[in-house]
């Protein structure tokens, strides 16, 4: 079924699987959030049609292959969202195939400025993504990982426990002596701090597995699912860091105030 996710976050031509659908009177209806323009804020979106062939024929009686829905913004009842679905035959995966507006070809302003010279590669990975082109959004991301992996590796070292660092600091060594950056990312994934930990789960780990898949013989729809996931793993190990040093950092100026107010 479409839900929140696929409706706010998937650009055109990328599958979504779901559940098989029966007929349109069945289908979920989700609340979503977007920026309103009306509003100058982000507002929640509720949907104010059935489901429809997008010619605008209407029948519950059967799932049309090509589906239509509109949304209003709750806030200011005048800001709308299209959406045209496309069915897949077998009816286990759905995907966009148009939308109004056009999918936001946007990064998160933090993330662009800690990756400085390399925001670039991020802004035009987003727009292969809003466009399906996987192959180009995940040699893009790939890139930047390419290029600040040493420098995420230095970083992560200063979050290290104490009676680790030695250990880290010599697997640290061979990873500099390494050109390959999977095989740098597979030295040290292992050594991650727990408070990079996504639910148990290795953004390093999760990274390496992605940039091991080859572009040379996956499709556009393999390299799309792929590139998300290098795109988010970067964004979230590269911001986790960064907050992370500087809660440390605050941290130790707070100790250090507290020592000198005692003396």
């Amino acid at each position: 079924m479409p839900n929140k996710q696929f409706i706010e976050n998937y650009p055109l031509y990328k599958k979504f699987e779901v559940e098989i659908l029966s007929t349109m009177d069945k289908i979920d209806k989700p609340s979503v959030n977007f920026h309103c323009s009306e509003c100058g804020s982000r507002q929640t979106y509720v949907m104010t049609n059935e489901y429809h062939y997008a010619s605008g024929i209407v029948n519950t009686n059967s799932l049309a292959y090509n589906l239509r829905c509109t949304y209003l913004c709750i806030g200011c009842q005048r800001s709308q969202r299209e959406f045209f679905i496309y069915v897949s035959p077998d009816r286990d995966w759905i995907m966009k195939i148009g939308q109004y507006p056009a999918w936001e070809i946007q990064g998160d302003k933090g993330i662009e400025r800690m990756l400085g010279a390399h925001r670039g590669y991020l802004s035009r990975g987003l727009i292969c993504e809003s466009q399906g082109y996987g192959i180009g959004a995940f040699s893009y991301y790939r890139r930047i990982t390419e290029e600040i992996i040493d420098q995420l590796l230095e970083d992560v070292r200063d979050l290290i426990p104490e009676d680790e660092r030695e250990a880290f600091n010599e697997v640290l060594a061979k990873v500099k002596s390494t050109r390959q950056t999977s095989e740098k990312i597979n030295l040290i994934k292992d050594m991650l701090p727990s408070s990079l930990l996504i639910d148990g789960m290795n953004p390093l780990g999760i990274l390496h597995a992605a940039l091991s898949k080859g572009l040379h013989a996956e499709s556009d729809e393999e390299c799309l699912v792929h590139a998300e996931t290098v795109r988010e793993s970067v964004v979230f190990l590269t911001s986790q860091i960064s907050e992370n040093k500087k809660s440390k950092a605050a941290f130790s100026d707070k100790m250090r105030k507290l020592l000198e107010k005692k003396k």
